[in-house]
């Protein structure tokens, strides 16, 4: 984090990136003087309401963060700057996006936890638009300008106020990663009852150690006393992340019940001090880690891969047919995950692996009707990326039927993409040849 005084002093001069978050009321007109070398500006939290008329002077700036302020809309000067490709309003007052406050380049826009109940047109006319975070709004439709967004992966619409998902949204050529949970098209899917998990009284646990942290909550080890076995218990925030409520993420993940390639959960903790939502899962063991990490800035829709990482042909096709085992499995299920990605994926050197993160799952009918199968096939998408990201990094020879059905799960036309029970017994036959 830089501060106030180092920019006023001049200390900062040829910085690229900077992070100011000191209470400001107002825009510091010292930044400009940053403006030969200045690409990224974080000024999430603070108490900002506006930004300068002439913030295009920022003539490199191609990132800009100002979450957790005061703004009542998007600042249409924030459209003027003709390099800005990523910009996020994340938990501010929003309720107005002005058609000018989207620059030419718009790849990548966050405005979760707003109050925003209509966007403009224009915004499908930014060809380049990858990724758009609107979570926790208060939105009944889209532009349906955004049928023309060909290069949309990744779409955040949960807890608005759709009623239904639009024809055009389903048949996007790109579309990967959608989560639609807590919206009213949602709620009318009748989920299964989740009766059959136990209930666990929290003062059964002794609680230790922070295992782990995300959006949604904290993981922490615990001894489930009365079965002497060590657990984790995940402790939701009730907050709306980029994905949305993880009240929904915890109903999905006991909706999901049990497969291999899930980590089981024990039961939902009742009687915490503070009411907090909680579920006990299955203590992972440690020899499991992250098959890669979260996509970057410049990467925005892809997954990072350490640059050593490699796979025998044998355990990335055991890996390929897990996880599309898994997939089917939540299908059948009437549950989508909404974010099949290999940051989410949790492998070991044999390529056992396990899916996680239910954050952007979301429930549809499991009658095979025409919506099903496009919500199923677009997940089939992120499966083909995800196939193409293991292929990539096999040691030695690849099957021509692995690349031919990698090529099959991300062609453009969503209906002619394969099923995951199609996936599964293609992989399973591969598995025996």
């Amino acid at each position: 984090m830089n501060t106030l005084a180092q920019l006023k002093a001049g200390q900062l001069a040829g910085t690229t990136r900077l992070d100011l978050s000191c209470g400001l009321t107002e825009f510091p007109r010292e930044i400009f003087e940053l403006a030969d070398s200045l690409e990224i500006l974080n000024l999430s939290t603070n108490a900002l309401s506006q930004l300068p008329e002439d913030l295009h002077r920022l003539v490199h700036l191609r990132v800009l963060f100002c979450s957790d302020n005061a703004f009542t809309e998007l600042p249409a000067c924030v459209g003027q700057c003709a390099q800005l490709s990523m910009i996020g309003f994340k938990a501010n007052q929003i309720s107005h996006v002005p058609a000018a406050a989207l620059p030419p380049l718009l790849r990548w826009l966050i405005l979760t936890d707003n109050r925003i109940s209509q966007l403009p047109d224009a915004l499908g006319e930014r060809p380049l638009l990858q990724k758009l975070m609107l979570a926790g709004n208060q939105l009944a439709a889209l532009p349906e300008s955004l049928a023309n967004c060909h290069n949309l992966e990744l779409l955040r619409i949960a807890s608005n106020r759709f009623t239904h998902l639009p024809q055009w949204l389903l048949a996007l050529p790109s579309l990967t990663w959608l989560a639609y949970a807590g919206n009213p098209v949602e709620m009318a899917v009748d989920v299964a009852a989740d009766d059959a998990t136990p209930d666990i009284p929290w003062a059964e646990l002794d609680v230790a150690q922070v295992l782990g942290e995300g959006a949604s909550g904290v993981i922490r080890k615990a001894l489930w006393k009365p079965q002497a076995k060590p657990v984790a218990v995940k402790l939701y925030k009730g907050t709306i992340t980029s994905d949305g409520s993880p009240l929904h993420e915890m109903q999905a993940c006991i909706a999901a019940g049990l497969h291999p390639n899930l980590i089981k959960v024990e039961g939902r903790v009742v009687g915490h001090p503070n009411d907090q939502a909680a579920l006990v899962m299955d203590l992972i063991d440690p020899s499991y880690r992250n098959l890669a990490a979260l996509p970057s800035l410049a990467s925005c829709t892809r997954d990072v891969y350490a640059p050593t990482v490699r796979f025998s042909p044998d355990v990335a096709l055991r890996m390929a047919r897990s996880i599309a085992s898994v997939a089917a499995h939540l299908h059948r299920h009437g549950i989508t995950h909404g974010d099949l990605y290999g940051h989410n994926i949790l492998c070991n050197e044999a390529g056992d692996c396990l899916l996680g993160d239910f954050g952007a799952a979301s429930f549809h009918a499991k009658a095979d009707t025409l919506e099903t199968r496009a919500l199923q096939r677009i997940e089939v998408r992120a499966f083909g990326v995800l196939l193409g990201e293991l292929l990539a990094r096999v040691e030695g020879e690849v099957r021509d039927e692995l690349l031919e059905l990698q090529k099959t799960c991300c062609q453009p036309d969503v209906m002619a993409r394969p099923s995951f029970e199609e996936i599964e017994a293609l992989l399973t036959s591969n598995q025996h040849h």
